[in-house]
C-alpha cells in the first residue's frame, strides 16, 4: 500500500510529547484532516499500534503551526487532542505542555529567527483567542536543549523556557468564575468551578470519602469514584457555558486535598476519565487559581503566603507543578510558568495513501 508523507517533528513539551506540523503540510480544517490526524497516532486503537501515539491521552497531541498575520504575535498555534480509543480529534483546549514546545519548533522551522542568547516567540493560541510568549534559549543561532532545569514528570535536566500569559482568565468559558460563584453544589458536592487557561471543575477528595494521596492506578480503578465525577462534569458544562460535553475533553475534573510535601495544594486530575500522571499547564493555573479565591472549595486546604506575587506549588502523583501568579488590586492577573522541551525525531510521518494524498492537498 503506497504512503503519504507528511514533514514531522516528534517534541517532548513538558510532560507531554506530541507532533508537531506546519499547518501547510496538513489538510485543510475539516474531515479530512481530522482523518489524517487520526491515522499519523494510530487511533481509535487502544495501543495506538498502527501509529505514532503511545497509547495514552499525554501521547496523543498534535501542533499546528503557522507564521502568524497578526501584528502581536509571531506565530499561531492550534492545539488538537487525538482521542486514543475513539475516532476522534478534539480542538475545543489549550495544551500549555505542548506549548512549551512551540516557540522551539518555530525556530527549526525558520519562521522566527533566533537572537541572541534567549528568543522570545509571541504564540497566538489559536482554541482560545489568548496570548502566550515563551522564552527559548538560543545560542549560535540554534535552540538549547540541554540545560540544568528539573521538572517533575520528566527524567534528567533540560533548559528552560519560560512561558507566560498576560490574560487566560475565561479563555475557553468566557469568565473566571463562569458560574459566577466561588463555589456550586452539584450532585450534593460542593465544587468550584474555574476557567485560567482551561475549564477545571475543582473538588475536595475528602468529600469523595478518599485522602486525595491516592495513587494514580488506584484512582483509575475506583470505577464507583469515576463515575460520580463524569455525573457532576456533565452537569458542570452546561453552567460553565461549555454546552454538551459528553463528546469533549472538558471540564477537565480535579481533586484537590491539603499539601504534604511543602506545596500550596495536592491534586489528582482527571483529563477528563483517566487520572493525569502529572497535571496539565494550564490545569495547574487554575487551580493554582482556585486557591486565590475567597469562599472557593480550596480554602482550608491550600497554604498560601501574603503578597502581589504567589508562587504556588501544585503537588501532582509524580512532584510538583510552581506556577506564578501577579496579584493586581486582589486581583488575578498575569501568570507565569518554567518548562522544558526536546526535539525527539525530525523527519517524516507516514500515513496510507488512501486516508490522503498530497496530490490532493484540500
Amino acid at each position: 500500500m503506497a504512503q503519504t508523507r507528511i514533514p514531522c517533528l516528534l517534541m517532548r513539551g513538558g510532560t507531554s510529547k506530541g507532533a508537531y506540523f506546519l499547518a501547510d503540510d496538513l489538510p485543510a480544517e475539516g474531515a479530512l484532516r481530522d482523518r489524517v490526524l487520526l491515522a499519523v497516532m494510530g487511533s481509535p486503537d487502544p495501543r495506538q499500534i498502527d501509529g505514532i501515539g503511545g497509547a495514552d491521552p499525554l501521547t496523543s497531541k498534535v501542533a499546528i503551526i503557522r507564521r502568524s498575520r497578526r501584528e502581536d504575535a509571531d506565530v499561531d498555534y492550534l492545539f488538537a487532542q487525538v482521542v486514543v480509543d475513539e475516532a476522534r480529534v478534539d480542538y475545543g483546549q489549550n495544551c500549555g505542555n505542548i506549548l512549551a514546545g512551540v516557540g522551539p519548533f518555530a525556530i527549526e522551522r525558520g519562521l522566527v529567527t533566533a537572537t541572541g542568547a534567549s528568543t522570545p516567540v509571541r504564540i497566538f493560541m489559536e482554541n482560545t483567542g489568548q496570548l502566550a510568549v515563551a522564552q527559548v534559549p538560543t545560542a549560535h543561532g540554534q535552540v538549547q536543549y540541554a540545560g540544568d532545569t528539573r521538572i517533575d514528570g520528566v527524567p534528567g535536566l533540560a533548559a528552560p523556557v519560560l512561558v507566560s500569559f498576560a490574560d487566560v482568565a475565561g479563555s475557553s468559558c468566557g469568565a473566571l468564575l463562569p458560574t459566577g460563584n466561588s463555589h456550586d453544589l452539584i450532585d450534593a458536592v460542593p465544587v468550584t468551578c474555574i476557567d485560567n487557561g482551561m475549564p477545571v471543575v475543582v473538588l475536595r477528595a475528602e468529600d469523595f470519602g478518599i485522602t486525595g494521596h491516592e495513587s494514580r492506578e488506584q484512582l483509575d480503578g475506583n470505577a464507583a469514584l469515576k463515575a460520580r465525577l463524569e455525573s457532576i462534569r456533565l452537569q458542570a458544562g452546561p453552567r460553565m457555558q461549555l454546552g454538551d460535553v459528553s463528546q469533549r475533553n472538558v471540564p477537565k475534573m480535579c481533586l484537590v486535598s491539603a499539601p504534604h510535601q511543602g506545596g500550596a495544594i495536592n491534586t489528582r486530575s482527571f483529563i477528563p476519565h483517566r487520572c493525569h500522571a502529572s497535571i496539565g499547564v494550564f490545569g495547574a493555573v487554575s487551580v493554582a487559581s482556585a486557591c486565590l479565591i475567597e469562599g472557593s472549595v480550596v480554602q482550608g486546604l491550600a497554604r498560601i503566603t501574603p503578597g502581589s506575587t504567589q508562587r504556588l506549588s501544585v503537588e501532582h502523583p509524580s512532584g510538583e507543578f510552581t506556577v506564578q501568579i501577579s496579584l493586581q488590586n486582589g486581583a488575578i492577573g498575569r501568570c507565569g510558568l518554567v518548562r522544558t522541551a526536546r526535539l525527539l525525531f525530525d523527519g517524516y510521518v507516514c500515513i496510507a495513501q488512501q486516508v490522503w494524498s498530497l496530490a490532493d492537498k484540500t
